[in-house]
């Protein structure tokens, strides 16, 4: 490869030098280049894509230390990996200008939200910060990355007509178990779908959920709740642990996308536009703080590490603020 590179540089400049100059070039390259090791792009391409792909594997075992789950820590390889890929440079070399133009690009092609967007650049953030700290690179492109400024959307919620309708739409005593526990206990659809029969205390009404990184709590169902699990239970004749399957042989566990699936049909079946589990939830702390619960009881009811996540969960009730400022105000 080295030999090659001098015979093509002696060929191209033997029309405007002497032998004795000829001689002379191809002795200065040959001893300067003694010492040089000469990679073909190609080459170099394969371990550029090498070293990143270390970096980023490195990264992610980082996270599934800290308890990240493997759907975030999937989440979090799928969108740094289409990042190098696009940009196709070494992380070292990768600029603030690098990763803002590609964020503008993304959110154009693919008509991206601007929470879509801000999902992305945190994950950014934390990638190239971890490399940071770990002396990879000397400083985070995504510092001067600002946060995305989002549209403040009032989300909807259910209201209770609206759940009793749901509630008549069942038409079998599974789906009208799932709407109760959902709408009761206010926990997540990944969370639901791991619950075993066991793990059900019925007299103290009460059970215990794995939540985000593992994270065990207890979370509390009412009466009704309890009766409608007890009837679907005692209709069951499968041996499967798991507090909700099939409806049909070999009755296997429910899955996220089944137990969102049943819920949207409920909803389409009534006319209810975007019925979907988390909007149970999302219901749940709006209802009770209205009536009063305290927002850091709230927190630990839902699971949430931080009280801000909480919050954005949470409806302030457009009548309760009218009255409130009659009372205080008015």
């Amino acid at each position: 490869m080295k030999e090659n590179i001098i015979q093509a540089i002696v060929a191209e400049m033997q029309r405007d030098l002497d032998c004795r100059q000829m001689a002379r070039l191809k002795a200065v390259l040959t001893s300067e280049l003694h010492n040089v090791e000469i990679i073909e792009k190609s080459d170099c391409a394969t371990q550029q894509t090498q070293e990143n792909e270390h970096l980023l594997n490195s990264f992610i075992s980082a996270k599934k230390i800290e308890g990240c789950s493997d759907k975030t820590l999937t989440y979090y390889r799928n969108t740094i990996e289409r990042l190098l890929v696009t940009l196709s440079l070494a992380i070292c070399h990768i600029t603030t200008t690098d990763i803002r133009t590609y964020l503008s690009d993304y959110q154009e092609e693919h008509q991206s939200s601007k929470v879509t967007i801000d999902n992305m650049r945190r994950i950014f953030s934390s990638f190239f910060a971890w490399l940071e700290d770990e002396d990879y690179i000397a400083k985070s492109p995504v510092r001067r990355i600002h946060k995305v400024k989002t549209d403040s959307l009032v989300k909807e919620v259910l209201s209770d007509e609206q759940l009793e309708q749901l509630r008549d739409s069942c038409t079998n005593k599974r789906d009208l178990a799932i709407i109760d526990i959902l709408a009761s206990t206010g926990i997540r659809v990944g969370e639901l779908v791991k619950l075993n029969r066991e793990d059900i205390d019925f007299h103290e009404r009460q059970c215990v959920v794995f939540g985000k990184g593992n994270k065990e709590r207890i979370v509390y169902f009412n009466a009704r709740t309890k009766l409608h699990l007890q009837q679907y239970l005692n209709e069951r004749t499968d041996d499967n642990p798991a507090l909700f399957v099939s409806l049909h042989s070999p009755h296997t566990r429910l899955t996220i996308s089944g137990v969102e699936i049943r819920i949207r049909k409920l909803g389409q079946s009534l006319s209810m536009p975007k019925v979907h589990p988390h909007k149970f939830r999302r219901t749940l702390a709006t209802m009770a703080i209205d009536k009063g619960m305290p927002i850091e009881q709230v927190q630990r009811l839902l699971g949430h590490v931080r009280i801000d996540t909480t919050l954005h969960y949470a409806i302030v009730n457009q009548n309760n603020v009218k009255l409130a400022h009659k009372k205080y105000l008015g």
